[in-house]
């Protein structure tokens, strides 16, 4: 990475291209993870799937019906995040070089 990082320190991350590769599209949409924003809607919807979960009696044993998880992320051209750097992501951030550009927040 051409810029200097720290840990602990806040970087803006965009979407430049879009990848084709399947592992490139993972990796990016769990980096987007990261940003606070949706983390906190990641945890709302999973308590408001766990509080509306259904459950039925079937052979006189509980059966839950959950429901599917909506997906907060997509990984398309232009698409910005912000989250915390730490060592630990340098390699995947390397890795999607030709994807992602960071900046120091």
């Amino acid at each position: 990475m051409p810029i200097a990082l720290k840990a602990g320190q806040k970087i803006t991350c965009t979407i430049t291209k879009t990848p084709r590769k399947a592992a490139a599209i993972d990796t990016i949409e769990r980096l987007m993870r990261q940003d606070p924003a949706v983390k906190r809607g990641l945890r709302r919807a999973q308590r408001r799937r766990r509080q509306d979960m259904v459950v039925y009696n079937r052979g006189n044993r509980d059966w839950y019906k959950r429901e599917i998880c909506g997906k907060q992320v997509a990984a398309k051209t232009g698409a910005t995040w912000t989250m915390t750097y730490s060592h630990q992501i340098l390699p995947e951030l390397a890795s999607l070089e030709g994807y992602v550009s960071v900046k120091g927040a």
